[in-house]
C-alpha cells in the first residue's frame, strides 16, 4: 500500500516530498511512505541554516528503532530555514509527515531543476514498483 501520496507535491525515487513555496523557496520532508517504512522515528539530524545542499547528496539522518537513513536533497540551493522542532520531538515525522513533519526550506539554485520531481502518480508507480 503506497500510503498517503498528496496530488500537490513532488517527489524523489529517494522518497522525499517537496512543495514549491513563494518566491522560488522549497519545503520538503520525507514521505508517508518512508515514515512508514523507518517505523519509529527517534531521532533527526538536519543541515544548518546557510548550508550549500547538492542535489541527490545526503543533507541529514533519519533515525529509527529499525535503522538509519540519509536524508537526500532533492534539490541544490542555500537552507534558509529547518524545522528544529523535529529534532526535539522526531515522532512528528510519524504522524505528520507532509505537515507538521517538514525538515528544511532550501533557496533553489536552479528552479529548472525541480521539473525532475516525480508527480503523485509517477511516485506511487514507483514505490508499488
Amino acid at each position: 500500500m503506497a500510503g498517503q501520496i498528496p496530488e500537490n507535491l513532488g517527489y524523489t525515487r529517494e522518497h522525499e516530498w517537496v512543495d514549491t513555496t513563494a518566491g522560488g523557496q522549497v519545503r520538503f520532508g520525507i514521505t508517508d511512505h518512508a515514515q512508514d517504512a523507518l517505523g519509529d522515528i527517534v531521532f533527526v539530524t538536519l543541515p544548518a541554516v546557510g548550508a550549500e545542499l547538492v542535489e541527490g547528496q545526503p543533507c541529514g539522518e533519519v533515525e529509527s528503532t529499525k535503522s538509519v537513513s540519509d536524508i537526500y536533497a532533492p534539490c541544490s540551493g542555500r537552507v534558509v530555514a529547518r524545522n528544529d522542532a523535529v529534532e526535539t520531538s522526531p515522532e512528528t515525522i510519524n504522524t505528520d509527515p507532509y505537515g507538521a513533519g517538514w525538515l528544511v526550506e532550501v533557496a533553489v539554485a536552479d528552479p529548472a531543476t525541480l521539473g525532475d520531481l516525480l508527480d503523485a502518480a509517477a511516485y506511487r508507480a514507483h514505490i508499488e514498483g
